[in-house]
């Protein structure tokens, strides 16, 4: 899944430091057979440096009234739209219509790799920096967004707050998982994609593994190999 080096390699997680070790990913090439008939979505993953100097990222609590997922806890994100000329228009769009997030506050820095997921979607995580935190004003949409936190980037990599559910897929295991966590403003679960993907990031910003068995679901990388099979 992808590479990524290093020449700076520390415990430093200022944001300079973090936008050179994402811009120095290099994703894993994406299988050209493009498939018309999965529909696209894309999630922005907006970190920011913390008071206490730590990196987080922004998460909500969807409405407990929308048809899917109510009341999960998400990245900003939704749905690509024809107007949207790519991912990254569609992550910034959606983010800004969620929890009032300007595009023009964020700097993107990386593509992830796409995942499918069990609901014949693409989603394609952004990943972008949040530079000026005095700047952003959440405002929820209520429609959609029942809550805004944020949360420490680095515990996606740690075996605390977490536990795991086995699950399997045409023969073969894989796992989901869950962290607890407690914001300011409430309790939250944050699990299986979300957590998938924050898991991923977080490996990548702090250069190590997480001190956990992942093992991935293998269709999330179906968009990645091409096999996403036909309905």
């Amino acid at each position: 899944m992808g590479s990524y080096k290093d020449p700076n390699h520390g415990s430093d997680d200022d944001v300079e430091n973090l936008v050179q070790r994402l811009r120095l990913y290099k994703p894993t090439p994406v299988s050209d057979e493009t498939e018309f008939y999965v529909k696209r979505a894309a999630v922005l993953v907006c970190i920011f440096q913390g008071n206490n100097g730590d990196l987080r990222v922004i998460l909500t609590k969807r409405s407990s009234s929308l048809s899917s997922h109510s009341g999960e806890v998400a990245l900003p994100g939704g749905k690509q739209e024809e107007t949207d000329i790519d991912d990254i228009q569609t992550a910034l769009r959606e983010a800004k219509e969620e929890i009032g997030l300007e595009p023009s506050l964020v700097n993107v820095v990386t593509v992830l790799e796409p995942v499918f997921t069990k609901h014949r979607m693409i989603v394609v995580p952004v990943v972008g920096i949040l530079s000026d935190t005095k700047a952003f004003d959440p405002c929820p949409c209520a429609d959609e967004v029942e809550a805004i936190f944020d949360a420490p980037s680095e515990m996606f990599l740690k075996d605390e707050n977490r536990w795991a559910e086995e699950k399997e897929w045409k023969g073969e295991k894989y796992l989901l998982h869950y962290f607890d966590y407690e914001a300011e403003n409430g309790k939250y679960l944050i699990w299986a994609f979300t957590a998938g993907v924050l898991i991923r990031v977080a490996s990548i910003v702090y250069q190590r593994p997480p001190a956990f068995l992942e093992l991935r679901p293998r269709f999330w990388d179906m968009a990645i190999t091409g096999d996403i099979p036909k309905p």
